[in-house]
């Protein structure tokens, strides 16, 4: 077993040694805890299934077992005297020499003992002198008889009960049979049981080797595993180290892009800007050139059309006394018909047109676009000026692969484990070899018990034919001196039980109190500690074995006794199917997370890292032609336009009436005379209005409405130009000195991020690899199935048997003594007797007389 352990402890031992000293001073400053950017799929650690289920269920006869459980619990009912052995094992460490038992301290503890054990004792002294009276009753009991006493006179009273009595003796006699019958059952049944469990435990023993040989091949594929996943966090990060200006480089032009893209979108809306303020001076151009040219058409034409109406209006026909009114009337509106605005004293805008049209050859939008170029070619500039670092990072990773790898070589796992497979298929053969042998020594014991059964079923038998001839040959009419030839048969069967039971009890009860004291304490001071692990308790006490040493495995593994690792904590870890290197607490003494976290993450990668250094001062976000630009285009004069001149005059209507409600009143005016000449005159004039209206003033009317919208246009672009320019050259300005002073901080921030993001891919890969270790490689649960399985084969499968066997012989042996009484008293009436009483009624006659056996005494008259 202790190469087992050793063979076992290679396997994860290898891992745990650190590099050097120096290596594990830089862990502890060595970032681990940093985000990666995304969750490393490292796969699943191949796993093993464990053939052993170290579970018990040992059907029906588990009712006696627990029967047998009951009866030790009321034997013994105090609880496990854990500090009782530890206290006397630590004051005895080196054995009671002389008169040591007689001081007062360990006369205690002898007490104590005695207290504890009080029940066995009890029962044992009981079972002793069973044993050592029941012989010498049955020796006085045989004289006794042979002497014609203790029922041995062959001569039987008659009682008025006797039919009673004989069948309670009878009836006693049956049941204490029949308990017999059971108990000799129960006995048989944990002999049997004990034979079908061993050949269970070679299941348990194959079961057993197996797993620890799947534990030994699947080991070192396990760390194979963890080592080979190593590449996964490498090339996530070479991955990363590949597209550093994408990562890094974007990083930075995100953190840069809340003041470099703000100005430069500024700086481009600009030339939209010139682009509108050109469009809106045209359209002004246009516009008054227009309304001036439609002015003097439209002059014309009202004059001619006022002297015109003025013609008819002095005609003969207005004379009338009807129509004067009328006449009068339209005659006073004739002034109305004249322009109300005057665009001919409207101030030209040639010259800032041209002063814009001269901006405007500069094309502000291509520098801006430029300078867009120039921001977002920041992540070429990190990837150029970081190619030597990334570069040598790699071999790094390369050289800590190679660590890794050649670390895991320099241990003989593979000759160990190859040495430990033999040492188990050696082991199995050696085991298998003892089968026949045990085999044959069961095969014995066996017999020995089927012997012992025989004992019990011979007196049962004899009980049993006994009460089945006597019964059957009992007959009421016959006198004692007159039975017949089979009652005789029965109750000489009986007498010869009574003589059996003599002879086997005590030889029957010895068995019982050698079973019973061994079995019993098996059962309350290993087996119920072992199944509620208290012993561990006792084994895990601090100091227990040695007074300098505080805990026994790891003094015995590590030649470290002060390690926090008790038998029962790698119970338990085994038991939960944890790995070997929790279970031992490996880490104390060969700490492979210190080791990986040194290898992966090294002072040299840390200072090429911390290397990193981008310079963003070359890049241009506006070029001077570009500034310059914006301040001519503030310069064209724009805001020295007369903008008030041309609202007023665009807010005046075309004529001072409107055109076509003058002719809608003309119109009706005409219609309130006579028809006539007049009527339809006043009527054409009308016509000829709305004319004009349609063909000039409405051309003039839209000319006017697209002025004023340039001209409200332009006043709001120079009222905000020179503010507008100046914010966008100040916010150039700001962006540029951000880039050329302050984009240091910006990209040691970013750059740590970035290799936090490179140092979380390492940290995921050591937690894993811990977890790994901690969980799921070197699996030790065959560890624990080992224990449970000594613990199922010794308790559940022999001492839980011995102790039904002995639990039903006990109660055997307990029965024959009622057995022995009833078949003594019963055999009285079923046997055929030398002398019966004779009773007369004549005092002076004697009540008993001798008569042949084979005859019958004379009736007297009155019977």
């Amino acid at each position: 077993m202790d190469m087992w352990w050793k063979v076992g402890l290679v396997l994860v031992m290898c891992w745990g040694l650190s590099s050097s000293e120096a290596r594990e001073e830089h862990l502890d400053s060595s970032p681990r805890t940093a985000m990666s950017r995304a969750p490393l799929d490292f796969g699943f650690v191949p796993s093993v299934v464990y053939e052993t289920h170290a579970y018990y269920e040992p059907g029906p006869i588990g009712v006696l077992f627990h029967m047998v459980h009951a009866f030790l619990y009321v034997v013994q009912p105090n609880p496990f005297p854990k500090d009782l052995i530890v206290t006397v094992v630590q004051k005895n460490m080196g054995g009671i020499k002389g008169d040591d038992y007689k001081k007062p301290e360990n006369v205690v503890f002898l007490l104590q003992a005695i207290y504890y054990e009080l029940g066995f004792i009890v029962l044992t002294v009981l079972g002793v002198l069973f044993v050592l009276f029941m012989p010498i009753v049955g020796l006085c009991f045989c004289v006794c008889r042979c002497c014609e006493n203790c029922g041995g006179e062959m001569h039987q009273r008659q009682k008025k009960n006797g039919d009673c009595l004989r069948g309670f003796y009878m009836a006693t006699l049956i049941a204490t049979s029949v308990f017999l019958a059971v108990g000799v059952t129960i006995t048989y049944a944990a002999n049997q049981n004990i034979t079908s469990q061993i050949k269970s435990t070679r299941r348990l023993i194959n079961t057993n080797i197996r797993d620890l040989k799947s534990f030994a091949n699947y080991t070192p594929v396990q760390i194979d595993y963890l080592t080979a996943q190593y590449t996964t966090a490498k090339n996530r990060v070479l991955s990363d180290l590949d597209n550093i200006g994408t990562l890094l480089g974007g990083q930075i032009h995100n953190q840069l892009e809340r003041e470099v893209v703000p100005a430069l979108d500024n700086a481009l809306r600009m030339t939209a800007a010139m682009r509108e303020a050109k469009e809106s001076l045209e359209s002004v151009t246009t516009s008054l050139e227009t309304l001036q040219e439609g002015t003097g058409r439209l002059q014309n034409s009202l004059q001619s059309e006022r002297a015109s109406l003025s013609n008819t209006l002095n005609d003969q026909a207005c004379s009338n006394g009807d129509v004067t009114h009328t006449c009068s009337t339209i005659r006073g509106t004739l002034s109305q018909l004249a322009l109300s605005a005057n665009f001919n004293g409207l101030p030209e805008v040639e010259a800032p047109l041209a002063n814009l049209n001269a901006v405007l050859e500069t094309d502000l939008s291509n520098i801006v676009q430029k300078g867009y170029s120039s921001f977002n070619d920041t992540p070429r500039m990190v990837r150029e000026q970081t190619k030597g670092i990334v570069s040598e990072v790699k071999g790094l990773l390369d050289k800590s692969c190679g660590e890794i790898i050649g670390f895991t070589k320099m241990f003989p796992v593979e000759p160990a484990l190859e040495n430990f497979t033999k040492f188990l298929t050696e082991s199995q053969k050696n085991i298998e070899a003892y089968y026949p042998q045990i085999d044959q020594l069961d095969f014995y014991r066996w017999i020995g018990c089927v012997v012992i059964c025989c004992m019990v079923v011979l007196v049962m038998a004899f009980n049993f034919l006994g009460l089945l001839c006597g019964s059957c040959g009992y007959d009421k009419n016959a006198t004692p001196t007159t039975r017949g030839c089979l009652s005789n048969t029965g109750g000489n069967l009986l007498m010869a039980s009574v003589g059996f039971s003599f002879i086997f009890s005590w030889v029957l009860m010895g068995v019982v109190v050698t079973t019973f004291v061994v079995g019993g304490n098996i059962e309350k001071l290993v087996c119920e500690p072992l199944a509620n692990r208290q012993i561990f308790k006792i084994i895990d006490t601090p100091y227990m074995v040695h007074p300098t040493k505080k805990n026994v495995l790891p003094g015995m593994l590590f030649q470290d006794p002060n390690i926090d690792l008790t038998i029962g904590s790698m119970y338990r870890d085994c038991y939960e199917n944890h790995g070997l290197y929790s279970a031992l607490q490996l880490e104390t003494k060969f700490n492979f997370n210190r080791f990986l976290n040194a290898t992966v993450y090294n002072l040299e990668m840390a200072k090429l890292f911390n290397s990193v250094n981008v310079d963003l001062q070359g890049m241009l976000l506006l070029e001077q032609e570009g500034k310059d630009n914006l301040i001519d285009f503030a310069n064209t004069g724009i805001g020295e336009i007369d903008y008030q001149a041309y609202l007023t005059e665009v807010n005046k209507g075309v004529t001072v009436v409107d055109l076509l409600s003058y002719a809608n009143e003309l119109e009706a005016q005409a219609d309130q005379l006579r028809r006539g000449a007049l009527e339809n005159a006043l009527k054409g004039h009308a016509s000829s209005i709305r004319q004009i209206h349609k063909d000039q003033v409405v051309p003039m009317e839209q000319a006017m409405g697209t002025l004023s919208q340039s001209i409200k246009l332009l006043q709001k672009t120079s009222r905000e130009l020179p503010i507008k320019v100046t914010n966008v050259l100040n916010a150039i300005e700001v962006a540029e000195y951000l880039i050329s002073n302050n984009v240091s901080h910006v990209v040691k921030q970013e750059t740590d991020k970035f290799i936090k993001n490179i140092v979380g891919y390492f940290s995921q890969y050591t937690v894993w690899v811990k977890h790994s270790l901690e969980m799921e490689v070197a699996q030790c649960k065959p560890i624990s199935n080992i224990v449970d399985s000594l613990e199922i084969v010794a308790c559940s499968f022999i001492v839980d048997s011995v102790n039904t066997f002995w639990f039903g012989l006990g109660g055997c042996c307990m029965l024959l003594i009622p057995s022995i009484i009833m078949s003594v008293k019963l055999a009285k009436f079923y046997r055929r007797m030398d002398t019966e009483d004779v009773y007369d009624d004549y005092p002076s006659y004697d009540t008993m007389r001798w008569y042949p056996r084979a005859s019958a005494p004379p009736r007297q008259p009155d019977w």
